[in-house]
């Protein structure tokens, strides 16, 4: 069963731009964070630092007939978004988050995206115009207009993307960690990604009811006319972005693709001002789990130049 879950997770996110090529090197290890500017902290400094921290408050947003879940922390200043990706919940920011808090002082909001945590499912494909309304609404109502400092990972590179071209006076920089960006969705690329997650979407429709299996299905059904569009996708020019790219990518396995991975970040780079690459050595994709203190410098430093 634990490695049947590994795999579902896994899953999830190939059809957020991550094809089942990468899933099959194993178990992801946690890697040092030799160069960062933060030590990696132990977990007992991690439980210590956690018990100290404020808890955050929840708050249930309705937005077009479903109820979202939003976590927040208060502070002052800036506005901290964190955006996980896909197939995870708020949860995927339980040791950043605190600490980010600890040390900016700002507010911190994690939010479960619909269908997952907390959050009601809703029904059909996968819209990202209607995860986009859900982040715009539930900002709304806690009262954030100002200052946001968007952090998205994966698949909610796709959400910020949007939501930034939407609200660009709302963000006031974004960190995109090994985040789903429009240059590497060319036709080609998006029809190796849905050939090779084929097998893992057959499987998910042999239990629908599992809300994992459930949303692995309802991303599929959109895949390649929403990531058309996506390739033809611009980031506005006003909105600073640090992109932090994995060595590993999420294709570990496929030099190919873990190459058109790390170019679609460096074009994404070039393609506007106030745009910086970096590179998480020895990570996987899920950089907040084996680079956590590069990716806290990493907004840190976002904080500082905008606040």
């Amino acid at each position: 069963m634990a490695r049947l879950r590994r795999f579902d997770r896994r899953a999830h996110r190939a059809l957020a731009g991550i094809a089942l090529l990468a899933v099959s090197a194993g178990v992801v290890t946690a890697c040092s964070d030799e160069g960062s500017g933060h030590p990696a902290p132990s977990p007992s400094a991690s439980a210590s630092s956690a018990r100290g921290a404020a808890e955050p408050e929840l708050h249930m947003v309705e937005n077009d007939g479903h109820r979202l879940a939003f976590h927040v922390t208060e502070g002052s200043g800036p506005t901290i978004v964190l955006d996980a990706g896909g197939g995870e919940d708020s949860s995927y920011w339980k040791d950043i988050a605190p600490q980010l808090h600890s040390d900016t002082g700002a507010t911190v909001v994690t939010y479960d995206r619909a269908g997952l945590g907390r959050s009601e499912a809703v029904p059909g494909p996968w819209d990202v115009a209607s995860a986009v309304s859900d982040l715009e609404t539930g900002l709304r109502a806690l009262g954030v207009t100002r200052d946001v400092i968007l952090v998205s990972h994966s698949q909610a590179g796709e959400i910020a993307t949007y939501f930034a071209g939407a609200n660009p006076g709302l963000v006031a920089g974004s960190v995109l960690v090994d985040a789903s960006l429009p240059p590497f969705y060319t036709d080609e690329e998006t029809a190796r990604v849905v050939a090779a997650n084929q097998p893992a979407v057959d499987a998910a429709r042999e239990d629908p009811s599992d809300p994992r299996n459930s949303q692995l299905i309802s991303i599929a059904e959109s895949y390649t006319a929403m990531h058309a569009a996506y390739h033809r996708a611009s980031w506005p020019d006003t909105v600073p972005a640090t992109v932090i790219v994995s060595e590993k990518t999420p294709f570990d396995g496929s030099p190919e693709d873990a190459r058109r991975w790390r170019d679609a970040a460096a074009a994404f780079v070039r393609q506007g001002p106030d745009r910086t690459l970096v590179t998480a050595r020895g990570s996987s994709h899920d950089v907040p789990e084996d680079r956590p203190a590069l990716v806290i410098e990493e907004i840190e430093k976002m904080v500082r130049a905008e606040g």
